[in-house]
């Protein structure tokens, strides 16, 4: 098969598109043909060998396409899936585990699913699970505009909350027309000088920007991170809490995501979609970390 591989760690110049031995699946596993991929900046560290990835390697999770082989009884060759894969997305075949795939409603596309999984399930865990917002608190959304962020801003929303967006002033625009009731920009604000009442705060940026959020919280607030180690000692001196959250792949809420897009409460922002062959010019647009919403591989068999 054609995949995205990596035969050592490093920058995007390792990755190349080259034949590769498919994958088969295991007991509990399907086998997909992809249709779409999308690119996270996960991704990218993975790449570039933070995680220490067993090489060669194909890279990718978020996967979105039409199986082929199926060793569950939930999934049967034909159903056409969303998730994460164990194998790599980034090829014309890849496995999955069974239980963290999802079918895919009417309505989705291939490329919309591909962006689901990561950052719609990351964001949809640290607003409802991690962040434990309700109806009428107030949710800071650092990082509105990115991929993760830009899920977060929608699901907060659709919670019934008050919502903030943070990004720089050229994606003022786009931060509004996702439903941000405030929208700040970093580049001419100190967020933790503008909001001081915010039950969560979802930083999605990190670095030195982190600390700086404690005092944007609200009494019995919550600074959800997924981009650094979480300011535990200063969030409860404010009588806050702070945490990191590092997600768990869930069907269940790629699912209530999925009906959220289908119905038109939730749109996913694909800012560039690009064929399998430029999969080092997307890992370059991750991690320059200015992308807009999700950026998508597509594979043409």
């Amino acid at each position: 098969m054609k995949a995205a591989v990596y035969h050592e760690t490093g920058g995007p110049e390792v990755l190349r598109v080259e034949e590769f031995e498919a994958p088969a699946p295991g007991d509990g596993e399907v086998l997909v043909e992809v249709r779409a991929a999308s690119v996270n900046p996960y991704d990218a560290k993975v790449r570039g060998g933070k995680y220490d990835p067993s090489l060669p390697a194909v890279t990718g999770n978020d996967v979105a396409g039409t199986l082929v082989e199926s060793n569950s009884p939930d999934f049967s060759a034909g159903d056409e899936v969303f998730g994460w894969s164990s194998s790599g997305a980034a090829a014309e075949f890849a496995t999955a585990a069974a239980e963290v795939i999802a079918p895919m409603p009417a309505g989705l596309s291939f490329e919309q699913a591909a962006a689901i999984p990561v950052a719609g399930n990351t964001a949809w865990q640290a607003v409802f699970d991690s962040g434990e917002l309700k109806e009428g608190l107030t949710a800071l959304i650092v990082g509105a505009s990115g991929g993760v962020g830009h899920f977060a801003l929608q699901f907060a929303k659709h919670g019934g909350a008050r919502t903030i967006g943070t990004a720089s002033g050229r994606n003022r625009e786009f931060v509004e027309s996702l439903g941000a009731d405030e929208f700040i920009d970093y580049t001419e604000s100190d967020v933790g000088e503008t909001v001081d009442d915010a039950d969560l705060v979802f930083d999605t940026v990190g670095g030195d920007i982190t600390a700086g959020l404690v005092p944007a919280l609200a009494q019995g607030g919550v600074l959800v991170t997924i981009a650094g180690d979480p300011p535990e000692a200063a969030a409860e001196q404010r009588g806050a809490r702070a945490e990191l959250l590092v997600a768990s792949p869930s069907a269940a809420n790629l699912t209530r995501i999925a009906e959220l897009v289908v119905s038109g409460e939730v749109r996913i922002e694909i800012s560039e979609s690009l064929p399998l062959e430029e999969v080092r010019k997307a890992h370059e647009l991750i991690e320059s970390g200015r992308t807009r919403g999700k950026i998508v591989l597509r594979i043409d068999s």
